[in-house]
């Protein structure tokens, strides 16, 4: 198995890409396909590691030489068809070739997103990919779906967001039954706007027929209760919901820590908490969880976080390998040609 990973995109690249990378390729099973210019990525590394290349730190590591970049203030559809040999453009059309078997970037997310549904092509039936991240809840993660992608949408998009995570939470995540959940301002019927309340009538109409247990409206404090897998909305609403949950996280994560070492009292009564606070932090990190899965198209593409770290480019090529191996998209197009 082979993971294509943009060397070039991200606000950290390509440090953080061939430090994740490097740290990563121990604990799979793939072969690591760094795609970015060869000359930037190898002096990078005789500078990290004091290597003169890439493979004398691992032959399951490989460079594929680009000479273009997309960066964050290009405009996505002219960079898809006018940087034709940057390392995104180039990583969609080996995805598309069969020479990878998943493809990660943290590049622009317009252009990743376009080039995703021109390149590599949506799946049979579906209207619109949307994009996936896992989220810390109670004891477990939960998916919201969509996180950006789509910031209008119809009934169709949202009760197909809800087909497809069901789909994957069942694949990938082995959760036999996903308790899917409709992200609302109240859990009542009646409650929301018009997409909301359409799309809510529809799902509940349909569940049955589509293999999807609906939990009904959800609020936003729902959605880490343990109870729920799955929360859809828009991509607009669900970009600021995921902002906000990452944003909630480090505001926690920084008021403990401050707060712990307020004097010298605190930070030696907190001492034999310490394994406690780890596991928690360990939780609240969105950098454990991987990046977003693009789900819709008809290769696995997952989109790193644009300020991914060496940490989160490790979880999230460990995530791909796993997303690639579980032959999600293969259902994903069964259960759309079903319908």
């Amino acid at each position: 198995m082979v993971i294509l990973l943009d060397a070039m995109g991200g606000d950290n690249a390509p440090d953080a890409t061939i430090r994740g990378a490097v740290k990563a390729i121990n604990e799979i099973d793939s072969e690591i396909v760094l795609i970015g210019n060869e000359e930037i990525i190898n002096s990078k590394v005789k500078e990290i590691y004091k290597k003169n290349n890439i493979s004398e730190i691992s032959n399951r590591i490989k460079i594929h030489n680009t000479t273009e970049t997309i960066v964050m203030e290009d405009i996505p559809t002219q960079a898809i068809k006018q940087k034709k040999d940057s390392s995104m453009v180039v990583g969609f059309n080996l995805l598309k070739e069969g020479k990878g078997d998943v493809f990660i970037s943290a590049g622009n997310s317009g252009a990743l997103l376009t080039g995703a549904t021109l390149l590599v092509g949506r799946i049979k039936g579906i209207d619109r990919p949307a994009l996936a991240p896992l989220l810390p809840s109670y004891k477990k993660s939960v998916m919201l779906m969509d996180a950006g992608a789509n910031t209008n949408c119809k009934v169709i998009n949202l009760v197909q967001f809800a087909q497809m995570a069901n789909v994957y939470l069942k694949s990938v995540c082995g959760i036999e039954n996903p308790r899917i959940g409709l992200l609302n301002i109240g859990t009542e019927e009646t409650k929301g706007n018009d997409l909301v309340k359409e799309t809510y009538n529809e799902l509940k109409e349909k569940a049955e027929d589509l293999e999807i247990n609906f939990a009904g409206n959800i609020e936003g404090r729902d959605a880490f209760t343990g109870e729920i897998d799955a929360v859809i909305t828009d991509g607009f609403t669900g970009n600021v919901f995921l902002k906000t949950v990452e944003g909630l996280g480090k505001l926690v994560k920084r008021i403990l820590t401050e707060n712990l070492k307020k004097n010298m009292l605190t930070t030696i009564c907190s001492i034999p908490a310490l394994p406690a606070i780890k596991r928690f932090a360990k939780t609240m990190d969105y950098k454990e969880y991987g990046g977003a899965l693009f789900l819709g198209v008809k290769k696995p593409v997952v989109k790193a976080h644009g300020s991914s770290d060496e940490k989160l480019f490790y979880y999230t090529i460990k995530q791909a390998e796993n997303f690639a191996k579980s032959g999600a998209i293969d259902k994903l197009v069964k259960q759309f040609e079903k319908n």
